[in-house]
């Protein structure tokens, strides 16, 4: 398993006030994904002159949790499982989801942190 990046994922039920925030403090929306889930949800990645990222996501309520890219989601899913970690058991989140560029899972530690693990397709 192998992380191609790390970052801060808000989901938000106001994502137009978060990105806005972020625009003021120097970062640039760099890529927009719509038609995410059985939601049709939008989320948008942000970059600042200084490297860092954050994507911002629509959702039903207000999560923070981490975004990991990895090379391959089934061993990164089975690794976090083997640690404690289950998939959300939300009817939106406890399958993996297929955007077309990539698939992810959003995970919950047994203390209750999200990671959403993501793979691109390639």
């Amino acid at each position: 398993m192998k992380i191609t990046s790390f970052n801060p994922l808000i989901v938000t039920t106001d994502p137009e006030s978060a990105i806005k925030m972020f625009e003021e403090l120097g970062f640039e929306i760099r890529h927009t994904k719509e038609g995410i889930s059985i939601n049709d949800r939008t989320s948008v990645r942000m970059k600042d002159a200084n490297g860092f990222h954050v994507d911002i996501a629509e959702g039903e309520k207000d999560w923070t949790m981490i975004r990991i890219n990895v090379d391959d989601l089934n061993e990164t899913v089975k690794f976090l499982e083997d640690h404690g970690f289950h998939k959300a058991r939300h009817e939106a989140a406890n399958e993996t989801v297929d955007t077309g560029s990539s698939k992810f899972n959003i995970m919950v530690s047994e203390s209750g942190y999200i990671l959403a693990v993501s793979q691109h397709i390639k």
